[in-house]
């Protein structure tokens, strides 16, 4: 089976709650009316009514909650609430009641209170408009330290990485990450494998070098990534650095890595920066012609993932299912 339809069958079997803010985006109601239709969650849209049924003319809303976050209310009760949240930051009241007009503020708050398990946005927004509020509202999880992203590669070779599955991590949110910020993004990483996968996590922290081949200040980034990940989620199979012939090939890992656990067999590739992680998934996915799903976003104390702005509909059907799927373990 496709993992995608793996990933919709369980989100219809959760019956999560998902907000989309951005209600005035074509794709995000033909999204919203083939989610709902498909039973992959319940959908809740924010902006006013009116307008959203004119544009949304012959699509079927039925059954999906509309909410004007002008109007709501609940809009008070959000505003004294996020006074309370960002407070040391210095929030008034004043300020916070014309944030909660925003519907990627009031969408945050949703979930953050728990009217929502999860939110969907981006294919109008930039990401640092839709993970600012998340940041602001909702907050990493505990022990993680940075949001990040990651790719879920399906690749027409079965021998590698999960039956052909693999993921590939951080590829579009943290340009230059440090070596504690890249071993948060490994064990969120090996989460996010097992939670939306359910594959058991093999991490390659990725370098140009393996066990010391080479010497350069940007390998020992990796060296110590890899002792702090491993130190943070004991449980977890890690290993590193490691180039990636050595990760995905058991003949070279044998012979680079003689006796590591992840050699040959990895599932989870994470690429010491954005830019290597970035060219890695387009190569894979065009050279290679594999499947990349995402960008997913991962790292928050609940699920919040951004569009690519080029996004499909059938791209927002999938982040709203993968969102739910997510949702389950936070």
């Amino acid at each position: 089976m496709d993992l995608m339809t793996e990933i919709r069958q369980n989100a219809r079997q959760l019956k999560k709650t998902i907000v989309l803010p951005e209600a005035m985006d074509s794709r995000m109601l033909k999204a919203a009316s083939q989610a709902k239709n498909e039973g992959l969650a319940n959908i809740v849209l924010l902006g006013n009514a009116d307008e959203i049924n004119k544009k949304a003319a012959g699509l079927d809303l039925e059954g999906i909650t509309i909410i004007n976050p002008e109007k709501s209310d609940k809009s008070s009760y959000y505003v004294d609430q996020l006074v309370e949240i960002r407070k040391k930051k210095g929030m008034t009241h004043e300020k916070a009641a014309e944030l909660i007009k925003n519907p990627l503020y009031y969408g945050a708050m949703m979930v953050k209170l728990g009217d929502a398990d999860g939110m969907v946005a981006g294919a109008v927004n930039t990401t640092g408009d839709v993970l600012r509020p998340a940041l602001q509202i909702i907050k990493t999880a505990p022990g993680i330290s940075v949001v990040s992203s990651c790719f879920i590669m399906q690749v027409l070779y079965k021998e590698f990485g999960h039956d052909g599955v693999l993921l590939f991590a951080d590829c579009a949110v943290n340009p230059s990450p440090t070596a504690e910020q890249l071993a948060s993004i490994a064990v969120t990483s090996a989460n996010t494998a097992k939670s939306l996968i359910g594959m058991e996590p093999k991490v390659a922290m990725l370098s140009f070098s393996t066990k010391g081949s080479a010497q350069h200040e940007l390998v020992d980034k990796v060296v110590e990534a890899t002792k702090l990940a491993k130190e943070m989620a004991p449980d977890v199979t890690i290993d590193g650095e490691i180039q990636a012939d050595a990760a995905l090939v058991k003949e070279v890992g044998s012979l680079k890595c003689p006796g590591s656990s992840v050699a040959g067999k990895a599932n989870v590739l994470v690429f010491p920066d954005l830019q290597a992680a970035n060219i890695g998934y387009k190569l894979v996915q065009r050279l290679g012609k594999a499947e990349a799903i995402g960008p997913v976003c991962q790292g928050m104390a609940k699920p919040v993932n951004d569009l690519s702005r080029g996004c499909s509909v059938e791209d927002v059907v999938n982040v709203i299912a993968i969102t739910a799927v997510q949702a389950q373990n936070l």
